[in-house]
This record gives structure tokens, C-alpha cells and sequence, in this order.
């Protein structure tokens, strides 16, 4: 019983490191009248593990998964340049009737 409970915890703690937090701009929230989420997710994984985390985690049935990369940039502060590191992002889109509130905590 308690190895069942160890392997459930390492398997949400993966599906934790997978997801790192919900991205909330201007363009992801008019993504939400398709019924649409957005995330930082880990470069590592792929869509159908990002579908699988998801889906877990916050219950719900994803339609889709589309990710993108956007590449980080050089940028000047007080003279010394610094670059921003790239930030892989996943649209998921949910099957109908389904949402998810990122206003709360997982």
C-alpha cells in the first residue's frame, strides 16, 4: 500500500516538473473564449505528455496541445548585457464544456 502511495506521488511530482505555471497575458486570455489555456511548460516534454500532466492534474479533457518556443532575447540594464533564456510555451485547447481557473493555485 505504501509503495502504491510512493509511486502515485513520484508520478505527480513528474507531472508537477512538466507544468511550471500558467501564462497569463492579454493574447492567452482572449485564447479562453475557445476554450483555450496557456502555459510555461519544461522544454523537455512533449505534446502528448504535456496532454497527459494536464489533463491529471487539473481533470479536465484537452482536445489539443500546440507549443511554441520563444527565443530569449539580449537585453541592456545599467550598461552590462544579459540575455533571457528561452521559455517553451504549451495552447491547450480543452474539449467543450470543459475550463480550467488559472486566477487559483493546482
Amino acid at each position: 500500500m505504501a509503495a502504491a502511495k510512493k509511486k502515485d506521488q513520484k508520478v505527480l511530482e513528474w507531472m508537477y516538473a512538466v507544468i511550471r505555471s500558467p501564462l497569463v497575458t492579454e493574447k492567452s486570455t482572449r485564447g479562453s473564449e475557445n476554450n483555450q489555456v496557456t502555459f510555461k511548460v519544461n522544454k523537455e516534454f512533449s505534446k502528448p505528455e504535456i496532454k497527459q500532466a494536464v489533463e491529471v492534474l487539473f481533470d479536465v479533457k484537452v482536445k489539443s496541445v500546440n507549443t511554441l518556443i520563444q527565443k530569449g532575447k539580449m537585453k541592456i540594464f545599467k550598461g552590462r548585457k544579459g540575455f533571457r533564456s528561452d521559455v517553451k510555451k504549451a495552447v491547450v485547447t480543452l474539449a467543450d464544456g470543459q475550463a480550467i481557473d488559472t486566477g487559483t493555485g493546482v
